[in-house]
């Protein structure tokens, strides 16, 4: 369903690495299956803040009416 280096969205909060639903991420890797994906999200440095393995039914498509949002992310103590 999506290729490298497309632009996802996130479905679920993934508490864990202090992602919401809605976070924008880059696929960097399609498993070979097709149906998982490595999936990088970063700060506007480009740092990366969360790499990691997602399905489909994770992810959803930026859809083209859709505007990208800023939001603090917590800092690890």
């Amino acid at each position: 369903m999506y290729t490298e280096l497309d632009i996802v969205v996130l479905k679920k909060d993934i508490l864990e690495q202090k992602l919401k639903a809605g976070d924008v991420g880059a696929v960097v890797h399609v498993y070979a299956h097709a149906k998982s994906y490595e999936v990088e999200f970063v700060n506007f440095r480009g740092e990366t803040i969360a790499l990691l393995t997602l399905e489909d039914a994770d992810l959803r498509p930026m859809a083209d009416w859709e505007i990208l949002h800023v939001r603090g992310l917590e800092r690890a103590a």
